[in-house]
This record gives structure tokens, sequence and C-alpha cells, in this order.
């Protein structure tokens, strides 16, 4: 992969990310509440999923706003996917197998960018030696 694939590839993955949280953050109650109704027929206790869906939005818009600008990459990178492991855990406790692969291609993406990361020049870490 050449810099400007890499730059692309995590603008990309970085957008996705920071949308979803962008989005859910002005209603982080609402997208809360949705998330317990969504969990509610399966083995995960509501102690375990209120969290969870309160804490998503920050991390997905974080995560997001550190891929788009560069800064501690690989940190983001590790977090996003993460993220996306225990989204699909999440997924196929509920067997909603529609979203199962716009995550398992978020895993992807992640992926991808971590085995390329030498290739990620345009960043705020290759100004500040990170």
């Amino acid at each position: 992969m050449d810099k400007t694939g890499y730059l692309i590839l995590r603008m990309a993955i970085g957008l996705s990310m920071f949308g979803h949280g962008l989005v859910r953050l002005p209603k982080l109650s609402g997208f809360s509440s949705w998330m317990v109704k969504s969990f509610e027929n399966s083995m995960l206790p509501e102690f375990m999923v209120v969290p969870f869906s309160y804490a998503l939005p920050i991390l997905e818009f974080c995560v997001g706003l550190l891929l788009l600008i560069g800064l501690f990459t690989r940190q983001a990178i590790l977090l996003g996917a993460l993220i996306m492991l225990v989204l699909i855990f999440g997924t196929t406790l509920i067997e909603n197998w529609d979203i199962l692969p716009s995550q398992l291609i978020h895993v992807a993406f992640f992926v991808v960018l971590l085995h390329y990361i030498k290739d990620n020049t345009w960043a705020l870490d290759s100004k500040i030696g990170k």
C-alpha cells in the first residue's frame, strides 16, 4: 500500500467511526434506551448493556477523531477493532445478522490499517514522533 492509499483508508474508517459517534452523542439517552431494548431478550444483563450503550458513542467519536487527525493511530486502530469485536459479540447474541457484515468490514479495515501502519506518514503521529 502507498501513503496516499493508507490516508484514504484511514480517513474512510475514521469518518465512519466519527460519524457514528457524532450522530449518537446528542441523543445519548435515546440511543441507550434503544440499545437496552435491543438486548432485553439476550443473555446480557441490563447492568452490562447500559454503561456500554453510553460509552459506545463517545468511544466511536474519539476513535474516529484520532484516526482523522492521525494521532495515536495505532492505539486508535486497536481500540476501534476492540469496539467492533464487542459489537460483533453483541450482534450475535441478539441474532441481528443483517448488521454483522458491516461490523466485519470495519474489522477488516482496522486489520489492514494496522498491517500497513508504516505508511501512516500523513498524520500528526509522524509530526510528533509517535
